[in-house]
């Protein structure tokens, strides 16, 4: 008997797939604006010089190897949630908040999905469209029914007014997934107004929001990118908020996130711990200690987290210029109007208006790589080759 006879293959993951045939491309003028990673100017992935010096410490003073608890390191889950919800946030005082570390901000995103459908049976949750594909396949995969509210439309314009109205809609008590800033993958953000009004939405059919943070300081720095999450916070008697450690500390190899939950008491939210804690036994039993424990070292120590700051803030200051440079790059070529929506996005993604034919062309015409749905990682061009990459841009457009 061939046990694995039935077993079909899957398609694999788009992303990957395009890791894969950028790197066997042999053109030495090619671009990578499929992975979302932070490139520098001589298009590397840096470790930042804050985290090298974290680790540094951490190798001469760690002392033991030993499982962390199934919340994680408690330091890391203090600071993390102070840089989320801010360090003076009532919320501390009242004991209403707390973090679970996970493996990145995709692990806080399963431990989401799994505590909603194990406690809170038979929500719904509701994804824009478009969203970030993992969001879909791990929300499905808890068994959730997935809906979907319009973001951003054909005429690649964001749709707030599609968005409430389709809030409007949601069954009473279904969860709604917020992305922070630096949507991905379309780069289009709400103003402040737009918040308001979504607030205004949940309060009123007693929506669940599960805000996705994994840009914070990539949109407009630390503090501001943080304003709708500390907004629903002080307005929301619960709240589910996850958050990532990958682009803003260069941490993506080491998974390193956690699970926020905002509660109405003290005692509630030991309630919600509890399941969190059972529910993380069985998918990972404890999260991988080395990425939190330099985050907590960095922002346990004032010099140290001000030179993160500092290179946080270099990280979006690169993407913003870039966006500025290609839009500019592409007014030669007549299309500057076409793309300006570009350089208005926030984040390291842009959904650009190019259609799959055009991206395909782009592959085999000028070896430039980005998602089929024109999705491109702008923090993956390089600064001294605008040009040549709004030319390739110009080229499929014609």
């Amino acid at each position: 008997m061939m046990h694995f006879a039935a077993i079909a293959r899957v398609p694999g993951d788009p992303i990957l797939g395009l890791m894969e045939a950028y790197a066997r491309d042999g053109n030495p003028a090619k671009f990578d604006l499929g992975v979302g990673v932070f490139k520098d100017a001589q298009g590397l992935t840096p470790i930042p010089a804050a985290v090298k010096q974290a680790e540094q410490r951490l190798v001469e003073r760690q002392a033991t190897k030993s499982y962390v608890g199934g919340h994680g390191d408690a330091a890391f889950g203090r600071l993390v949630s102070e840089l989320v919800l801010g360090s003076d946030s009532t919320l501390f005082k009242s004991q209403r908040a707390g973090a679970t570390q996970t493996p990145g901000g995709t692990g806080a995103l399963r431990l989401a999905a799994e505590f909603i459908a194990h406690c809170l049976p038979g929500r719904g949750i509701w994804l824009s469209d478009p969203t970030w594909p993992i969001h879909e396949t791990i929300f499905a995969g808890a068994g959730l029914k997935v809906s979907h509210y319009p973001y951003v439309g054909a005429d690649n314009r964001l749709n707030v007014d599609g968005m409430l109205a389709a809030l409007e809609r949601a069954p009473q008590g279904d969860v709604v997934l917020l992305h922070a800033c630096c949507h991905n993958p379309t780069g289009f953000d709400l103003g402040q107004d737009d918040w308001r009004a979504v607030l205004d939405i949940v309060k009123r059919r007693n929506l669940l929001p599960l805000i996705d943070f994994a840009y914070q300081g990539f949109g407009d720095g630390l503090e501001e990118d943080a304003w709708a999450v500390r907004l629903f916070a002080a307005e929301l008697p619960e709240l589910l908020i996850t958050s990532s450690c990958s682009k803003n500390f260069g941490l993506y190899r080491d998974r390193t996130g956690a699970l926020l939950v905002c509660s109405h008491d003290a005692e509630k939210l030991q309630d919600v711990r509890s399941q969190l804690a059972f529910i993380a036994r069985n998918l990972w039993s404890t999260p991988p200690d080395h990425g939190a424990a330099v985050v907590a070292e960095i922002l346990g120590d004032p010099a140290l987290k001000a030179l993160w700051t500092e290179e946080v803030n270099v990280m979006r200051q690169r993407i913003a210029e870039l966006r500025v440079g290609l839009v500019q790059a592409l007014e030669p070529h007549g299309l500057a109007e076409r793309f300006a929506h570009i350089a208005a996005q926030r984040g390291m993604f842009s959904y650009t208006g190019l259609n799959p034919e055009q991206v395909r062309l782009l592959r085999e015409r000028h070896s430039v790589y980005m998602v089929g749905t024109g999705r491109a990682n702008i923090a993956g061009a390089d600064a001294k080759r605008l040009e040549q990459l709004a030319a390739a841009i110009a080229d499929v457009c014609r």
